[in-house]
């Protein structure tokens, strides 16, 4: 899904405007890198409980890491 891919794009802008190299993000999440790395790609769904994980770990609001364009 398009929707799916474009938050991946948008986590990983946050992640790298942040700073933050994948491990370092899967880290601060508490899950593996690989994991990051198929939701930055589009290649899994990620669950509410996981987008807020990653949006704490890079102090920015849910929103910013759901909106599609």
């Amino acid at each position: 899904m398009e929707e799916i891919k474009q938050i991946g794009n948008n986590i990983k802008r946050l992640r790298l405007k942040k700073g933050f190299t994948q491990l370092d993000l899967s880290a601060a999440c508490g899950f593996e890198e690989t994991t990051l790395y198929r939701l930055e790609h589009g290649k899994t769904n990620p669950t509410v409980k996981t987008l807020l994980k990653i949006a704490n770990a890079l102090q920015v609001k849910l929103t910013d890491i759901v909106r599609l364009k």
